[in-house]
């Protein structure tokens, strides 16, 4: 596996969904929940496909699965409802690591970014509500960009953002279509799955796998 070197590390850009928040089985089982409640359609199979994926994307998904008469502004409306009832709680718990990971990234003064598939007016409270918000540099949302993951729109900009040359920018992300994303913007990248493992692409293209945050700081303080 290419694990990345720390020394040559500019930036650090961290997916969020999974990977900081422990957020991705709670928007599970809320959009499942809300599909029982309402007589929608839904599938373990396609809600899977939905995971590092933007709100555009899940459009093509859900209704190339179920049909152009999917009730999709339904549904979303739905789940956006309760979900952001969820996270106006603060009760979205942090992956472990995560403060020892920023922690030991400001020490070293290394800048840190975020690139979500989550639109900025979610985003930005569900980061703030766990303190992370004002620890990052920059956040780059899945609607402020043409193409969401897996293509490298996002990594790309965050890395402008920062000003940071990508190959020199070292990502972390949980879902297969953000390691995807980050690998064709040329960064160093790490997986850290959450509710799902690596592809057979990801492991074929050497990608390392970290089972926690924790082995992030170990690589930067290894001496």
């Amino acid at each position: 596996m290419n694990w990345f070197n720390p020394d040559t590390i500019a930036a650090v850009i961290f997916d969020m969904d999974g990977l900081l928040l422990d957020s991705e089985q709670i928007a599970y089982d809320i959009g499942k929940q809300v599909s029982i409640d309402l007589g929608i359609p839904w599938t373990h199979e396609v809600a899977i496909q939905l995971i590092g994926r933007n709100s555009r994307e899940h459009e093509s998904l859900l209704k190339g699965a179920f049909g152009d008469d999917y009730p999709l502004e339904v549904h979303q409306a739905e789940f956006g409802r309760r979900y952001e009832a969820v996270i106006a709680t603060g009760t979205i718990p942090l992956k472990p690591g995560v403060y020892a990971l920023f922690d030991t990234l400001e020490a070293l003064g290394i800048p840190r970014g975020v690139a979500t598939s989550t639109r900025r007016s979610r985003a930005l409270p569900k980061l703030d509500a766990v303190g992370l918000l004002a620890r990052v540099d920059q956040v780059v949302a899945g609607d402020e960009v043409s193409h969401g993951k897996p293509a490298p729109d996002i990594y790309l900009e965050a890395a402008a953002r920062l000003g940071a040359d990508p190959v020199s920018c070292l990502a972390l992300e949980d879902s297969n279509a953000g390691v995807r994303a980050a690998h064709a913007a040329r960064m160093q990248v790490v997986m850290v799955p959450d509710l799902l493992e690596p592809a057979e692409d990801i492991r074929s293209a050497g990608i390392p796998v970290a089972d926690t945050l924790l082995d992030i700081v170990t690589r930067f303080t290894r001496q």
